[in-house]
């Protein structure tokens, strides 16, 4: 629990549902008699996790209270005071969300009871259904705990009891979360700005005595945690600090003679490859431990390697290679290439002077989230470490290449989760390898915050409509709901394994690819251009390497088709008034990945291909065009510069945003931008005329 912050979504949240019977209606002096709670993690109430308890007020009953609730004098006279019970419901509270229905009412009688009883109130977060019913359906004739029961088909059967009552609210809370979710509310600090909303629309008379404010509450303490964190891991790639060369030796050999391999070779550990195929290692550990068991007894390495051999690829970043060797509790991992060649083995020995794993906020939980909700709290550690590396200075280029590495280890994630809902669902298995990948901003590793969802499908065999087309539409639709859940939400522009013209054969995919460059019509751009930004992260990987490859060399072979993909650039003008001022919209914001981002990456896509150029990433395309001498090297590095002053100054408003709860986009608000940033803006959106005048050179 300690790790939710503003980001988690609704759907991963910790919670506890609370209601209290009281003596009266008015928080100033009413007593509480009864308390029940529940607790509520994402879509699930807990049925066996309540808290029920009876409270001796120290006063009269008013029989207009008992009428309403059933409690009288004599049913609470062996109950203790509110003091008997505060600790107990401290416990079980914990640093939950508290939501409930009119829930500041009953947090205003807690505060009361807490002075009375001499104990200190520390108001917790909390949501109040009630509330979030008006922002998930305005138009409904009442929000009542009664009308809301019937509205979502929740049962009551014992109204205006405490753990009825809160297990109502705890139940249509869970109802809700889709429904919100379908207004853009997703997490926590979104459905609490929803809430904040509408307590200012409505009038004094309707926000009663005991209106308090509880948004922030607790908020330092969620996100205290990750404020500060150690950035090299973040920083750094597995291949910078690989040091341990791969030796792989045969599996028949003995424990002595691989001794001898360690200490002639330098290393503490080899690979070793079995009779039967297998990978496996042995650590000098391993060696030693063999040798002082059976000194003189006939061993092989195979008999004592440990496998399957746990990988991590090159080019993933240190804090994943740490989170793994920690879940794992292992002290050397694989490395691999991404083409099942291992290159290397990297040691916690190796890690040490770089290891600090407290400051590993994301490490490789990820990659074994149980469940959707477990999903949902790692998504939500995003934007605490995208602040703490802003907060180091970090490249914004390094920040986006964590986000994306994330994303597509979500997307990887969905996908292990859809194939068991496949089959459980009675659908079985994959039906032929597939490869999963991720397309567009992620793939380059430039995604931020504000990311939707862009996924294609490759699989070996199977036509259109066919049993096997059918299998990895059901897969798409699971992964495409999943991703959504944990707020990266469905591509507006339909790009999702789930849709047809995103999930094809192999054989398919080339005659598609063939089609996009044959034809070379602009309607065909809409969804061609991200497909060269594509990576696999799922699957069959040479699947994917397969059509990327023959998507590469077709498109090389056409500069019509090339000058179309790069057409958005020539039509591009910069977002800047007469006089050379930012031009905002309605809302006071400039759109900086359309009017600036989107020219970069896209001019620079173009020419890469052109150039047979294979990096996905804008700065990696840019730096290998100037490698190659297209066109003056520091006009190319000026491109490098505005790219990275828009992805920082995007990147600065999505935080703000995320704190804020205000749904994240592309778009900076102007007025927040200080002198120097807007000059640094309005600079970097000059210096794209340079890559302007690049792209129309290539084709002139």
């Amino acid at each position: 629990m300690a790790g939710t912050t503003h980001s988690t979504p609704l759907i991963s949240l910790e919670a506890v549902a609370l209601d209290t019977e009281t003596t009266g209606l008015d928080a100033r002096t009413a007593r509480i008699l009864e308390i029940g709670a529940i607790r509520v993690y994402g879509e699930r109430v807990l049925a066996d996790e309540a808290f029920d308890r009876l409270v001796n007020p120290g006063t009269a009953i008013p029989d207009s209270a008992s009428r309403i609730h059933g409690l009288t004098a004599a049913d609470l006279a062996g109950a203790p005071g509110f003091g008997g019970v505060a600790e107990e419901l401290e416990s079980f509270l914990g640093p939950a969300i508290v939501i409930g229905h009119n829930i500041d009412y009953d947090l205003a009688i807690l505060a009361r009871e807490y002075a009375l009883a001499g104990r200190r109130w520390r108001a917790p977060r909390a949501l109040d259904v009630r509330i979030l019913a008006r922002a998930a359906a305005p138009t409904l004739a009442g929000y009542s705990l009664d009308a809301l029961c019937d509205w979502l088909d929740v049962r009551n059967t014992r109204r205006h009891r405490a753990l009825p009552d809160a297990t109502a609210a705890a139940e249509i809370f869970v109802r809700l979360i889709p429904l919100l979710r379908g207004r853009q509310i997703r997490t926590l600090a979104e459905a609490q700005a929803a809430c904040d909303e509408l307590r200012e629309q409505a009038p004094p008379s309707a926000r009663g005595g005991w209106m308090n404010r509880f948004r922030t509450a607790g908020a330092a303490d969620a996100s205290r945690a990750l404020e500060r964190l150690d950035s090299f891991p973040y920083r750094h790639r597995v291949r910078d600090v690989m040091s341990t060369p791969a030796v792989i030796l045969p599996g028949s050999l003995s424990p002595r003679e691989a001794i001898r391999a360690v200490l002639d070779k330098r290393v503490s550990s080899v690979l070793v490859r079995g009779s039967d195929g297998r990978i496996g290692i042995v650590t000098e550990r391993d060696l030693l431990r063999a040798l002082n068991r059976e000194p003189n007894a006939p061993q092989r390495l195979e008999d004592i390697m440990s496998h399957p051999l746990q990988t991590v690829p090159e080019d993933a970043f240190v804090y994943r290679a740490i989170g793994r060797m920690d879940r794992l509790g292992i002290r050397h991992l694989a490395v691999d290439d991404r083409r099942n060649e291992i290159v290397g083995v990297l040691t916690q020995r190796g890690l040490l002077h770089h290891r600090a794993t407290s400051a590993i906020a994301l490490g490789d939980e990820v990659d074994i989230a149980p469940d959707v909700p477990a999903m949902g709290t790692a998504r939500a550690k995003l934007p605490r470490v995208a602040q703490s590396l802003v907060q180091e200075d970090a490249n914004p280029n390094i920040v986006a290449e964590v986000i994306s590495a994330e994303i597509c280890a979500f997307t990887a994630r969905a996908a292990c989760l859809a194939e068991q809902r496949m089959v459980e669902a009675g659908q079985g298995a994959p039906p032929v390898p597939y490869a999963l990948m991720v397309l567009g901003s992620a793939g380059r590793g430039e995604s931020l915050l504000g990311a939707d969802q862009d996924n294609a499908i490759v699989y070996d065999r199977g036509a259109r409509g066919s049993p096997e087309d059918r299998w990895f539409e059901g897969l798409g639709g699971h992964i495409a709901d999943i991703l959504d859940h944990i707020g990266i939400p469905y591509c507006q522009g339909g790009v999702m394994a789930k849709n047809a013209g995103s999930r094809h054969s192999v054989g398919d995919w080339e005659a598609a690819i063939d089609g996009w460059i044959e034809r070379s019509e602009p309607a065909d751009m809409l969804s061609v251009d991200i497909f060269f930004d594509a990576v696999p992260v799922h699957g069959e990987a040479t699947l994917a390497g397969g059509i990327l490859d023959h998507a590469y060399d077709q498109a090389y072979r056409r500069p019509r088709f090339l000058m179309l993909l790069s057409a958005p650039l020539r039509d591009w003008r910069p977002p800047l008034t007469l006089f050379g001022r930012l031009r905002k919209d309605a809302q006071g914001r400039v759109d900086l990945k359309k009017d600036g981002l989107l020219p970069i990456f896209t001019g620079a896509r173009a020419l890469a291909i052109r150039q047979k150029i294979r990096d996905r990433s804008t700065p990696g395309r840019l730096e290998a065009l100037r490698a190659l001498g297209l066109g003056q090297a520091e006009e190319i590095d000026a491109v490098i510069d505005a790219h990275r002053v828009l992805l920082g100054a995007v990147l600065d408003q999505q935080l703000v945003d995320v704190e804020r709860g205000v749904p994240v986009s592309n778009k900076v608000e102007v007025s927040r931008l200080s002198r120097q940033q807007r000059i640094r803006i309005c600079d970097a959106f000059e210096t794209i005329g340079l890559l302007v005048n690049l792209v129309n050179e290539a084709w002139a």
